[in-house]
C-alpha cells in the first residue's frame, strides 16, 4: 500500500530542506533588490545628482517588482512554484552581473527597473509555495524562516556594497552584491524539494481580475494591504536616507563605517522568527499590537544628534518592522480562505508599491527638511499603520487566534 503524502512538518528532513531552500531564495531576492541602497551617496557623488534622484535606483526596482507580482503569481499557477522561483533567481543574477557595465545613469536606471521585473517571481510565489507544502502547525515558523532569509539578504545587499565601495568603486560593489544573489539562487536550486501538492491551472485574465476584486472588497484584507504599504514605505525611507545623514556633518562617517549600521538588519532576522512563533501561540493581534509601537519608538530614537542613540533606534525600528510584516503577511492567507495566491500577490503589490512611492517622496522631504522632516514623514505612515492595526484588532480579534492558516505572501 503506497505511503500517504503528508505536508512537511517541523523536525523532518523535508521541512529542513524546504526552509533552507526558501531561506536561500529570500536571501537572493533581497540582496538584489537593495544592492544600490548603501551606494546612494556614492551614486550622488559620481553622477552629481540629488538623493531623490539616486534613490530611483531603489524605487524603480521595487515599483516594477510591485507591478510584476500579480503576473508572476499567475504564471506560477500554470507552470509551477519552483519553476517560476528558479527562473526569477537566475534572471536576476544575470541582470545583476550586467549592471556594473552600465555606461550612463539612464542605462543603470533601466537595468534596475528590469531587475525588479525579474525579481518578482520569488516574493510572489514563496509563501504560496510554503502554504501548499508545509503543515499548518509549522507554517508560522516556516514563514518566519523565509522572512529571516530576506532580512539576511537585505543585510548582504547593503553591507557588502558599503564595504567594497570604500576600497574600490560602486561598479565593483554592485558586482560583489550580485555574487551574493547568485549564491542564494544556487542554495535554492540544490535544496528545494519536489512539489507534492501543486496542481497546475490555467487562470484566465477575467477570472484573475474577479478574484483580485473580491479580495479588495474584503474590508479586513484591504486594511492588511494598506498596512503592508505604509510599513514598507516607512522602512524603505529610513534605510534610503539614513546613509546620507551619517556620511554628512555632524557625523561625517566613511561609507564603510556608515554601512555597518545595516548589520542591525540581523535584529529583523531574529524578530521575524520570534514573531512567527509567538503569533502561533498568542495570536496575530497580540504581536501586531506590540510591533507597531516598538517601531515608532525606534524611529523617535533616530532623531537626536547622538550616534549611539541612533544605532539603538535603528535596531528597535528594524525589529519592530519585521515582526509586524511577518504577522501581517501571514494574516492575509488566514483571511483569504480561497484564491490565496491572488491575495498574497495583492499584499505584495501594495507592500512594494508603498516602498517605491514613499521611498521616492522621502527623498524630496529629506532634500527640503533633512532627517527631522523625514522622521515626521515616516512617523505619519506608522501612525496610519497603528490605526489600521487598532481597527483590525477591534474587528477581528476573536478570529485572530491562530497563525495556522497562514498564506501565500512574503516580503
Amino acid at each position: 500500500m503506497p505511503q500517504a503524502v503528508v505536508p512537511h512538518q517541523a523536525g523532518t528532513k523535508g521541512y529542513r530542506r524546504m526552509t533552507a531552500a526558501l531561506y536561500g531564495a529570500g536571501l537572493a531576492s533581497f540582496a538584489a533588490m537593495y544592492c544600490t541602497q548603501a551606494l546612494l551617496p556614492a551614486l550622488s557623488a559620481n553622477y552629481r545628482i540629488t538623493p531623490a534622484t539616486a534613490a530611483l535606483t531603489v524605487s524603480l526596482t521595487t515599483g516594477m517588482l510591485a507591478l510584476s507580482i500579480i503576473p508572476a503569481s499567475v504564471l506560477s499557477e500554470r507552470y509551477g512554484r519552483t519553476t517560476v522561483m528558479l527562473a526569477s533567481g537566475i534572471a536576476s543574477s544575470v541582470i545583476g552581473m550586467l549592471l556594473p557595465l552600465s555606461p550612463t545613469l539612464g542605462v543603470l536606471l533601466a537595468g534596475r527597473a528590469l531587475h525588479g521585473v525579474a525579481l518578482a517571481g520569488i516574493p510572489a510565489v514563496a509563501m504560496a509555495f510554503l502554504a501548499e507544502e508545509v503543515h499548518a502547525s509549522s507554517l508560522g515558523s516556516a514563514m518566519g524562516r523565509y522572512v529571516a532569509g530576506t532580512t539576511v539578504g537585505g543585510l548582504a545587499g547593503r553591507i557588502v556594497p558599503s564595504l567594497v565601495v570604500d576600497v574600490s568603486n560602486w561598479r565593483v560593489a554592485l558586482l560583489a552584491c550580485s555574487a551574493t544573489t547568485l549564491a542564494g539562487t544556487a542554495v535554492f536550486a540544490l535544496l528545494v524539494p519536489r512539489s507534492q501538492f501543486f496542481t497546475p491551472k490555467a487562470a484566465s485574465v477575467r477570472a484573475t481580475m474577479h478574484n483580485l476584486i473580491a479580495h479588495v472588497r474584503n474590508p479586513v484584507l484591504l486594511k492588511l494591504f494598506t498596512l503592508g504599504s505604509v510599513l514598507m514605505g516607512g522602512f524603505v525611507t529610513v534605510y534610503n536616507y539614513l546613509g546620507y545623514r551619517l556620511t554628512e556633518q555632524p557625523f561625517g562617517l566613511a561609507p564603510s563605517v556608515a554601512g555597518l549600521l545595516f548589520v542591525l538588519y540581523l535584529v529583523g532576522t531574529w524578530t521575524s522568527v520570534v514573531a512567527g512563533r509567538l503569533a502561533d501561540r498568542r495570536g496575530r493581534w497580540f504581536v501586531l499590537g506590540a510591533a507597531l509601537p516598538i517601531t515608532v519608538t525606534g524611529l523617535l530614537l533616530t532623531v537626536p544628534h547622538a550616534l549611539a542613540v541612533i544605532v539603538i533606534g535603528v535596531g528597535v525600528f528594524t525589529g519592530g518592522f519585521f515582526a509586524a510584516h511577518t504577522v501581517a503577511s501571514g494574516w492575509v492567507g488566514a483571511v483569504a480562505h480561497r484564491d490565496r495566491a491572488e491575495a498574497s500577490a495583492l499584499y505584495l503589490f501594495s507592500y512594494y508599491l508603498g516602498g517605491s512611492v514613499a521611498g521616492a517622496l522621502g527623498g524630496l522631504v529629506y532634500g527640503v527638511g533633512g532627517w527631522r522632516a523625514t522622521a515626521w514623514f515616516v512617523g505619519g505612515l506608522l501612525v496610519a499603520g497603528s490605526l489600521l492595526v487598532a481597527l483590525l484588532v477591534r474587528e477581528n480579534g476573536s478570529r485572530a487566534k491562530s497563525f495556522a492558516g497562514s498564506m501565500a505572501t512574503a516580503q
